[in-house]
């Protein structure tokens, strides 16, 4: 085939020998954030049957806690709830965002962890390669406005972010006085998109280098150093 406006020396084939799901020795580890700050937070009860059903399979998880958190652009990286979100951020191969539905929206809490992570470093988004699943609770009636602004979010930082997704409606009483979930088909679908993040995360990690590698990136590094090559007289 003729592809006269390519270097087909940076042209990748696809190496199915190193796309194999790779067998690691720590457990799939997710990160799990939430939308609101409330004693009573449903986004945040939500987050945490989540955790204890990816526990269940075999998950390390850990839960950010945003309280504390500053609005972006008002302090430094070196604040300790943004170093904490960054580590945390770091850390994990995938990632639950749930969030409660205010005004048609995700909350400005969730929004604001979402800024706080750092787009590159270098070339390379801090999120890309990383799994995504997406939950949201409702006030009222079931809605998927948040869910479908955090897939935009998730889809624009280059994260795998799985087809299933979840939405609480009338979060309220769907809850217990001790804040554990009761049984019902929207339990049943929480247990189902933590089942299909577990199962992607777990044939996706470890391959972050080559499932965001692109030609685009590997042309503008080769011509950067052809450049720097070409200054220097060599």
């Amino acid at each position: 085939m003729n592809l006269p406006n390519i270097d087909l020396n940076l042209l990748q084939k696809p190496d199915f020998a190193q796309v194999q799901a790779k067998q690691l020795e720590h457990p799939v580890r997710i990160l799990l954030l939430y939308g609101s700050n409330r004693e009573r937070s449903y986004s945040r009860l939500a987050v945490l049957e989540a955790g204890r059903i990816l526990e269940h399979f075999g998950a390390d998880v850990k839960i950010f806690h945003p309280k504390g958190l500053p609005l972006p652009e008002d302090a430094d990286h070196d604040h300790p709830k943004v170093k904490e979100l960054h580590e945390l951020l770091a850390w994990s191969e995938g990632m639950v965002w749930c969030s409660p539905e205010r005004h048609g929206s995700m909350s400005s809490i969730l929004k604001a962890q979402i800024d706080w992570i750092p787009l590159a470093a270098g070339a390379i988004r801090a999120t890309q390669g990383k799994t995504l699943a997406l939950m949201q609770v409702c006030g009222g009636s079931q809605s998927f406005n948040a869910v479908n602004q955090l897939r935009v979010l998730g889809r624009w930082m280059r994260m795998i972010t799985i087809p299933n997704q979840s939405s609480v409606p009338k979060a309220f009483l769907e809850f217990e006085e001790d804040g554990r979930m009761k049984s019902s088909a929207y339990y049943n679908r929480i247990v189902d998109v933590m089942e299909e993040l577990f199962k992607f995360t777990l044939l996706t990690r470890g391959q972050s280098a080559y499932l965001t590698d692109r030609y685009s990136e590997r042309l503008e590094s080769a011509e950067a150093l052809s450049k720097r090559v070409n200054q220097k007289g060599i």
